[in-house]
């Protein structure tokens, strides 16, 4: 009992906060969001392209929204950014339950794309203001084994919903966001947050793009991340209508393959960031790639639960071996009073997962989806080339860095 005081005490409560509001939050968004396309395809008779483009637009709108709001949490505190973020996000996800044309799914999940990416950004610079920083690679794999925990149980929940209440799931998650944004409005009154009294320096909406424009590193950086969402974002957008048309219980084993895919991660994710501590952070991207690559092929050649399985598992390695390295990398090239910003601009990782559904949308219009998975894979790779350079002009930037200050 002492030592599991003592964990929860080296962290900051409202880090704990976050950490179960996002377990509940992606819970419930994950009986919505996976479904989405195959809710669009049966109730509204599209093409593959169109369905992508509505799915894609939360995530377009992602790569500005991040970005900016990542820069106004820098300008004026973390806290009034993140709950406007909470409460647009419940009415945005209300609005679902009223929408019933294509337009207006179009716009809510444009709406989505936008909140979302004022909160996320905004969370984690968060995080890393009220921890030290020999904890935050920590910190930022538990909010992913948080947004997996909530992951594992939603796609179950909205599995059955798909088929019975479609309508239900987006008002479950609606409540779940409102109810996130009152608790976390209790304790920001409760507890003070040291953070927002430190006098930060100030940097124009200029300025920061200027940042993003002249750090090279960082732009490698988000160009591979790019690359690897193109491939990891078919998972929700064109694989549950490529099983739906191609395997038998094709949505049944979809749920089952995201509950697999977030129970991976809640329990491997600590003990796979613990091994890959040991090594640079470039090396476990590089490698993460490969897995996520070989899992999209692997895909290819589903045709029933064991290959399914299979599949997810090589493609899941690789998640949980890029992504926390990624928001490691993103904090060890971000400057203290920029954090927010830097964590907003690689919110620009998103126009991969804008991308990736129209992609792979289009190449699924045009051939099968075996040949979509394969050009995919190979669009994967390309991130390799661009996490190499990045690293390359960061160790250079510090090793220059270095040699002045000696």
């Amino acid at each position: 009992m002492e030592k599991v005081k003592n964990y929860i005490g080296q962290y900051h409560p409202i880090v704990w906060v976050l950490l179960l509001g996002t377990v509940l939050s992606r819970g419930s968004a994950f009986m919505t969001l996976p479904f989405l396309s195959i809710y669009l395809s049966r109730h509204m008779d599209l093409s593959p392209i169109v369905i992508g483009l509505t799915v894609g637009m939360s995530p377009l709108m992602a790569t500005v929204g991040g970005f900016i709001g990542g820069h106004l949490s820098d300008r004026f505190g973390r806290k009034p950014i993140m709950l406007t973020a909470l409460f647009a996000l419940a009415f945005v996800y209300y609005g679902f339950t009223l929408a019933s044309g294509q337009g207006w799914f179009i716009l809510l999940n444009a709406l989505n794309g936008l909140c979302t990416s004022f909160f996320e950004p905004t969370s984690q610079a968060l995080m890393a203001d009220l921890t030290s920083k020999e904890k935050r690679m920590k910190v930022y794999s538990l909010r992913y084994t948080a947004m997996n925990i909530g992951a594992s149980v939603g796609p179950l929940i909205g599995a059955y919903l798909a088929s019975t209440a479609a309508k239900l799931s987006f008002a479950i998650t609606g409540t779940t966001y409102l109810i996130y944004a009152i608790v976390l409005v209790y304790f920001m009154k409760k507890l003070v947050i040291q953070t927002d009294k430190i006098s930060k320096k100030v940097v124009s909406l200029g300025d920061a793009f200027w940042i993003i424009k002249t750090d090279k590193a960082l732009r490698y950086l988000i160009i591979g991340i790019i690359l690897v969402n193109i491939g990891y974002v078919q998972i929700d957008s064109n694989l549950p209508q490529i099983l739906e048309g191609t395997v038998d219980n094709g949505i049944v084993i979809f749920s089952s393959l995201i509950t697999i895919n977030a129970l991976m991660v809640v329990f491997l994710q600590m003990p796979i960031s613990y091994v890959a501590e040991k090594f640079r952070l470039m090396q476990v991207m590089v490698v993460g790639a490969i897995f996520m690559a070989a899992g999209l092929i692997a895909f290819s050649f589903v045709s029933g639960w064991v290959t399914a399985i299979l599949a997810i598992v090589l493609l899941t390695l690789g998640e949980i071996l890029i992504f926390p390295s990624n928001s490691m990398m993103i904090d060890q090239l971000a400057p203290e009073h920029l954090r927010g910003t830097y964590f907003g601009a690689a919110q620009f990782r998103k126009i991969g997962n804008f991308l990736g559904p129209v992609i792979g949308g289009y190449i699924l219009s045009l051939y099968q989806g075996q040949i979509m998975f394969w050009i995919i894979a190979l669009i994967t790779l390309g991130s390799i080339v661009f996490f190499t350079a990045g690293n390359k002009v960061f160790i250079d930037t510090k090793a220059s860095s270095m040699e002045k200050t000696t």
